[in-house]
């Protein structure tokens, strides 16, 4: 058994509706507005309340197409060995090699010299 099962209670939905909640509603409703946020100020486990929501944005992840890729044969065992997901590492890797070059100024491109064509001369 793991060791978070050791404290998890079990009832069915019948024993659930007969539990009586642990919560003292007297005393929250007694509560001012101020209380509450001192007492959320003070626990450690809650998240900030000052986010700024104003300035976030909804980021989806670009779509995905089926390819087939040809591997070198070691470098695919070598992610198939990681285990389950080796295709999203695969993906992982090819995507930080593509924002790393993306960051970078791309190479110059390279010219082929080729010698200056005489107009009066046929091809």
């Amino acid at each position: 058994m793991r060791e978070n099962e050791k404290h998890i209670t079990r009832v069915s939905s019948e024993e659930a509706r007969r539990l009586k909640g642990k919560t003292d509603y007297a005393r929250l409703d007694a509560m001012t507005d101020e209380d509450i946020a001192k007492a959320v100020a003070d626990d450690p486990d809650a998240p900030p309340l000052d986010i700024d929501w104003t300035q976030t944005r909804l980021v989806l992840p670009p779509g995905k197409d089926i390819v087939t890729l040809r591997l070198d044969r070691d470098v695919l065992n070598w992610f198939r060995a990681q285990g389950k997901g080796y295709q999203t590492r695969i993906n992982q890797v090819l995507r930080a090699f593509y924002e790393a070059s993306s960051a970078r100024p791309p190479p110059r491109a390279h010219r082929r010299r080729t010698a200056a064509r005489d107009p009066a001369r046929p091809a």
